[in-house]
């Protein structure tokens, strides 16, 4: 049976009784009775407590390219799997119904947040959720759907059981994470799939609700350039909001100057949705705009997103340009790259693990 008041790791306990949350940016002062903004994490007298530990609303054996990850185990399976709260407030969000589970926060007041009540769950061992990866022919585990930092404790168990069994690891985050937390993470974890959703902090308040970019540019590169993780970027180009050359550009550079001109970059369509569903949906010439501003920059792997379809969602050979894997979708087709992760055509190495 599944401990369901799970203590939490990495927090302080504080002489009036309250504790400090360090998972993630937030570090949320939370007084007893209440949780942090992520509404998952409570303090019971004095003892901070995860209340999602086990709890799935979310599971599907999915293709990776779904994630999207392009560069990591092309073709595998993977088993997706999703509790319930974010530790951001995105109005654009498509998995709001589990996501969206407080209010927004109010950066005037020093308000205090409930614990949220549950969508409907499923609970899970860590060992049953790597038994039905097993079972499912997956390759791998993929905790994703809502932000699986903030159900960090669940996530750390089951990747550590994951990787004894041979499964590879996938967070799909939105990178609001703190070092502290993934440092002790990234021993278990193999893919770290990061949301750049702008560039400036302007963006990221009306986009997400928080105040700072800069913590998610931090634990991108920690992932990348400490831990040694395989790093992918996803930006969805909203029109008006993060699609102008200037914030595209920046974005670039950063990927290129701080993470490597290897680290694909994802650039999507954006679809109306919630709080945006007054805003137009991504042309596709604003997205290969995106995408040569991307190549321009230096990249070498830069992809459209959302539009199925579209040559650009195939992997192309950064020296002779030819088509090393093709992609219709989540679906793969001709792969041109031999055992030595070589373009088949002209020998040039492939960052494609």
């Amino acid at each position: 049976m599944v401990d369901q008041t799970h203590e939490a790791v990495l927090y302080d306990k504080l002489p009036d009784g309250s504790v400090k949350c360090r998972l993630c940016p937030w570090n949320c002062t939370i007084t007893n009775s209440h949780a942090g903004y992520c509404g998952v994490r409570q303090n019971i007298d004095g003892t901070l407590y995860s209340v999602i530990y086990g709890k799935v609303t979310s599971l599907c054996a999915d293709p990776i390219e779904k994630k999207p990850v392009f560069h990591f185990r092309p073709g595998s399976m993977v088993m997706s799997v999703g509790t319930y709260g974010c530790n951001m407030r995105c109005g654009h969000c498509q998995n709001w119904q589990i996501a969206h589970v407080i209010p927004v926060h109010d950066f005037a007041s020093e308000r205090t947040f409930e614990v949220v009540e549950p969508p409907r769950t499923e609970i899970l061992s860590p060992r049953q959720l790597v038994d039905l990866a097993l079972e499912n022919n997956c390759q791998g585990i993929a905790w994703t759907y809502n932000e699986p930092t903030i159900w960090f404790e669940y996530a750390y168990d089951c990747a550590k059981l994951a990787k004894q069994e041979g499964l590879y690891t996938v967070f799909v985050t939105n990178g609001y994470i703190s070092l502290e937390a993934l440092e002790m993470l990234a021993p278990y974890l193999d893919v770290f799939r990061v949301d750049l959703k702008g560039f400036n902090d302007a963006v990221y308040k009306i986009l997400c609700k928080i105040r700072s970019l800069q913590p998610i540019l931090d634990a991108a590169v920690a992932a990348k350039k400490k831990h040694n993780l395989h790093v992918e970027v996803v930006t969805l180009v909203i029109p008006t909001v993060n699609d102008d050359n200037q914030q595209l550009e920046n974005l670039a550079r950063f990927i290129k100057n701080d993470l490597g001109a290897d680290v694909p970059w994802h650039v999507t369509r954006f679809i109306p949705h919630l709080e945006f569903e007054n805003y137009a949906v991504t042309t596709v010439e604003a997205l290969e705009r995106a995408r040569e501003i991307g190549l321009s920059a230096g990249l070498r792997y830069v992809y459209i997103g959302n539009v199925p379809g579209h040559p650009a969602e195939n992997t192309y050979c950064p020296k002779c340009n030819q088509v090393i894997i093709e992609r219709h979708g989540y679906a793969i087709g001709a792969v041109k790259i031999n055992d030595q992760n070589q373009c088949v055509y002209c020998g040039e190495k492939i960052a494609v693990i």
